[in-house]
């Protein structure tokens, strides 16, 4: 019988495995805000449940993972903490929070605010509009930059490689009613965004559903983020959201200031 001692350690490619196996079920957990049983994370990640089950266990030792009475896995306080620390890192709920919510005393409709992350804009921070009818936003999702006037920003003033990588690779799938899926009249509206200075969505995201955004920038004239405000398409309409630009434009520049470097 061989030493136990001579076994083989457990290689770096492994650990690296294993990693991006549990980082995995995190994002999976955090898709489902009402949690997931063992068997429904398993079926979903793609993984035999003896592994999912041995991740788990692994995740919930440190916290960041914990299983309800209803055996429902959810994501763990832990995340939420290390969340907060990175909102604050980047300045984002410091900064942020009273500049948006001067922006919507003054438009009335909610506030939000994105980054870009590879081929998405990530949703870091949302002020919730004063009217009864609300468009809503959720920090730490995820959503598509060609529909969205805070996308459309961000693809205009990315740095120049990353810019022509999306304006050639990003994929245009149809959203809302009137989304520009044609890649050289997407190409059009992203050198029109970005000559003028801020965007527009009319139902291209999702029908009935307006929003004007502008960008973030840093000194080199790079985003650092985007705003927008929107509103439903039976409140308002893009020439009545124009007059939003000032406010706009005014909380972009105190951000600009005030934000730290990405």
């Amino acid at each position: 019988m061989p030493d136990p001692s001579e076994r083989s350690p457990v290689s770096d490619s492994q650990r690296s495995d294993m990693v991006g196996k549990a980082l995995r079920l995190l994002t999976l957990l955090g898709e489902a805000p009402g949690g997931m049983t063992l068997s429904e994370l398993a079926r979903r990640a793609g993984y035999p449940v003896s592994t999912t089950h041995r991740l788990l266990a692994s995740i919930a030792r440190e916290e960041f993972a914990v299983l309800d009475d209803d055996r429902r896995w959810s994501l763990g306080l832990r995340m939420f903490e290390l969340g907060q620390r990175v909102l604050h890192a980047k300045g984002f709920a410091g900064v942020a929070t009273p500049v948006l919510q001067r922006l919507t005393r003054q438009t009335g409709e909610p506030s939000l605010m994105s980054v870009l992350e590879g081929h998405q804009q990530l949703y870091v921070h949302y002020v919730e509009g004063t009217q009864q009818v609300q468009i809503t936003g959720e920090p730490g999702k995820r959503g598509p930059l060609h529909c969205t006037s805070m996308g459309k920003c961000l693809i205009a003033f990315a740095p120049e490689q990353h810019r022509e990588e999306l304006l050639t690779e990003l994929d245009l799938p149809a959203m809302g009613p009137n989304t520009i899926t044609d890649r050289q009249r997407f190409r059009t509206e992203i050198e029109q965004v970005r000559a003028q200075g801020y965007a527009v969505s009319d139902e291209e995201h999702e029908a009935g559903i307006l929003a004007i955004g502008v960008p973030v920038l840093d000194p080199g004239g790079t985003a650092a983020a985007a705003l927008s405000a929107a509103a439903p398409a039976f409140r308002s309409s893009i020439e009545q959201m124009h007059a939003y630009l000032p406010p706009l434009h005014q909380a972009a520049k105190e951000l600009a200031i005030g934000l730290p470097r990405r």
